[in-house]
């Protein structure tokens, strides 16, 4: 557990106060970063802040402004922004509770462990867990954090619960403008029946710890072999190259019932390797080349009522 919360005070329920401590429940060392280098020299480059037709600034010269308008600002002074700043309260209240699934998960923005500050809090905070649970709803309300309020979410979480910050709905753009274009038509039974098949097929518990950032990891491994090189040069694996996009329309009943026969998709339960997943992963690439005019004439015939007919 970290060695010190993120933040501490009590979840009130009605007449109920638990006394709480959350904790960050995601980490960013896992990402690579890079610094800006003058090659000649290998320094570090830092950069000027500087006024257009003045040059470099003093910092203390500088001010935070909001433009209302292009080329236009209204100038706020520190003292001004943190006056505004709402006070972290030491209440979380639940003010609603709704069901798991109500709450798209485009909302979800940052998770936090919650756990009972103290072993008088454990009892009350193990019945509230467990109602959660038990109701399969999650908890609903508006905690100030550092100066913003935020609207989150209490749900289970194995022994504890985990508390998720929820984006404002003015901070999530309309779903409808993306997809209007998208028509209304029904598919076609047996594509959908072959679907349904090939995505039961493949069910699994999941499990994150099979899944890792092979970006990430491609990096490290680079940077290593840099780091050992004598000549500062290493060699690229260039072999293998994401599969173009051809203009031929592939047989969607033929690549289905493809899927469903490829040997080794019955291993595909909690215990599944990465080693298969690099597999299925350019099983389009397969599936493309083996559909495309080498269709057997039994799997078009059943592509579309059209096709029967024709036949």
């Amino acid at each position: 557990m970290a060695a010190r919360a993120y933040w501490q005070g009590q979840i009130r329920l009605a007449l109920v106060s638990i006394p709480v401590e959350i904790y960050s429940a995601t980490k960013s060392g896992a990402t690579v970063s890079f610094r800006q280098i003058h090659e000649p020299s290998g320094k570090r480059i830092h950069y000027e802040k500087v006024v257009d037709g003045i040059g470099p600034v003093d910092p203390d010269e500088i001010r935070k402004g909001f433009e209302y308008e292009k080329g236009e600002y209204v100038l706020l002074e520190d003292e001004e922004i943190e006056g505004v700043k709402l006070e972290s309260k030491k209440t979380l209240d639940l003010t609603e509770f709704v069901d798991v699934g109500e709450v798209d998960a485009i909302y979800y923005d940052k998770p936090y462990y919650v756990v009972p500050a103290d072993d008088l809090a454990e009892e009350a905070f193990v019945v509230l867990r467990e109602a959660l649970r038990k109701t399969r709803k999650v908890g609903i309300g508006q905690l100030a954090l550092r100066g913003r309020e935020y609207v989150v979410s209490l749900k289970p979480c194995g022994r504890g619960m985990v508390l998720e910050t929820l984006r404002y709905a003015d901070e999530v753009n309309k779903a409808s403008g993306y997809f209007r274009d998208i028509g209304d038509a029904k598919p076609d039974e047996d594509l959908l029946d072959l679907a349904t098949t090939l995505i039961e097929k493949k069910a699994a518990k999941f499990d994150a710890s099979e899944f890792h950032d092979r970006y990430v990891d491609a990096l490290r491994d680079l940077i290593e072999r840099k780091r050992k090189s004598k000549t500062g040069k290493v060699s690229l694996d260039t072999e293998e190259r994401a599969p173009s996009r051809g203009s031929n329309v592939v047989d969607l009943m033929a690549a289905l019932k493809k899927s469903l026969d490829r040997p080794g998709d019955n291993d595909n339960g909690p215990g599944r390797k990465a080693p298969a997943r690099k597999a299925a992963a350019k099983s389009g690439t397969t599936k493309t080349a083996a559909t495309k005019g080498t269709a057997k004439p039994a799997a078009r015939k059943a592509a579309s009522p059209r096709a029967r007919k024709s036949a």
